[in-house]
């Protein structure tokens, strides 16, 4: 019998396994380790954590196969030398004789003091819920500092905002512009929308230090109520400590057939795998199809072909649940179109 086991079950570790299912020989066995016994669809947290939305919406449930068996647990040690999986709530290890890392991200704190122990996330689950509860909990003006203009911070901002008027938000931006990835078409609309909606956005920011109650921010300090940080991300902790070659953002470096080269019966995708690309639930996806036809060849005796060149097909953001932005057929646009393009993909997702 020959094992695959596949940590964690996001876009990447999910699209690899509905993959591998589609012709799946009877001597291959399928264990899929993630702390939730369901796919989380991270590109919603923001939902989460600003209360439009319950846990169901960002929640799809694993496939069912006799041949796929679930461990819903915390992982807490892959030893790629002896080839096994250890969670925390298992006597014995889980072997593996080939072995999928999707165990994507977590904030990246950049040493900056406080910043863990007294700001909101919504990397997790569970950080997300927690962030909706401090929000939503919040009395009639109060005050949240979202810190970090990307595209989970731009999120997080304009939803809080749609689902609570009466509050205080402040976006602080580290750069002179929201969004720097994007068009400056997409810039200049979304930083109208914020002041059209009452948004203060702080450019050229320089957070020195996080408190319960606030944030000091290039030698002024900021009182708020709620601190949510979404200034930047690394690899999961758990990928950072194998010994594997890294990049200069301690992300796995992989071969073109998403191997580590030093243990060729270990794959990585996502953001634990080195990549031309910035982070995102669709280049996860993409490399996760990539990574079972060529475990699938594998699997069945077959020299893999090399997997052609991932081609995204752009990038969307929400403003609120009628407002968007992204790059769609290579221009950037606003309105509503991208915000009902990015509802469509949603609901494929949920579907697939």
């Amino acid at each position: 019998m020959k094992k695959v086991v596949i940590l964690g079950g996001g876009y990447g570790g999910m699209n690899a396994l509905h993959g591998l299912l589609d012709g799946v020989r009877d001597d291959v066995h399928i264990t899929v380790i993630d702390r939730n016994p369901y796919h989380s669809l991270k590109t919603e947290f923001y939902t989460i954590a600003a209360g439009t939305e319950s846990d169901r919406h960002a929640r799809v449930d694993f496939p069912e196969h006799e041949q796929v068996d679930y461990v819903f647990d915390e992982i807490e040690n892959i030893d790629v030398e002896a080839e096994h999986v250890r969670v925390k709530g298992g006597l014995e290890p889980v072997p593996y004789d080939y072995l999928l890392i999707g165990l994507g991200c977590e904030d990246n704190y950049h040493g900056i003091e406080g910043a863990q122990q007294f700001t909101e996330s919504v990397q997790t689950f569970s950080k997300a819920r927690s962030a909706g509860y401090s929000i939503n909990n919040l009395g009639a003006y109060g005050k949240i500092t979202v810190v970090g203009a990307g595209l989970s911070g731009i999120e997080v901002a304009s939803e809080v905002r749609e689902s609570r008027p009466d509050l205080n938000i402040r976006l602080l931006d580290r750069g002179s512009s929201v969004l720097k990835a994007f068009d400056s078409k997409i810039q200049e609309y979304v930083e109208k929308w914020f002041n059209d909606n009452g948004v203060e956005v702080i450019h050229h920011a320089n957070v020195e230090y996080v408190e319960q109650d606030g944030v000091c921010n290039n030698g002024l300090c900021y009182i708020n109520d709620v601190t949510v940080w979404t200034a930047g991300v690394r690899p999961n902790f758990l990928v950072r400590e194998l010994p594997f070659e890294k990049d200069d953002q301690e992300k796995v470096i992989i071969n073109d057939f998403y191997q580590v080269p030093s243990h060729q019966n270990v794959y990585v995708v996502g953001d634990c795998a080195s990549s031309e690309y910035s982070p995102s639930a669709q280049l996860a996806g993409q490399q996760g199809e990539k990574v079972a036809d060529v475990l699938r060849a594998v699997l069945q005796d077959r020299v893999p072909e090399r997997p052609g060149d991932v081609k995204l097909k752009g990038s969307l953001g929400s403003l609120g649940k009628n407002d968007g932005f992204g790059n769609m057929l290579q221009k950037p646009m606003t309105g509503v179109l991208p915000r009902l393009a990015k509802s469509g993909v949603l609901w494929l997702s949920k579907r697939h």
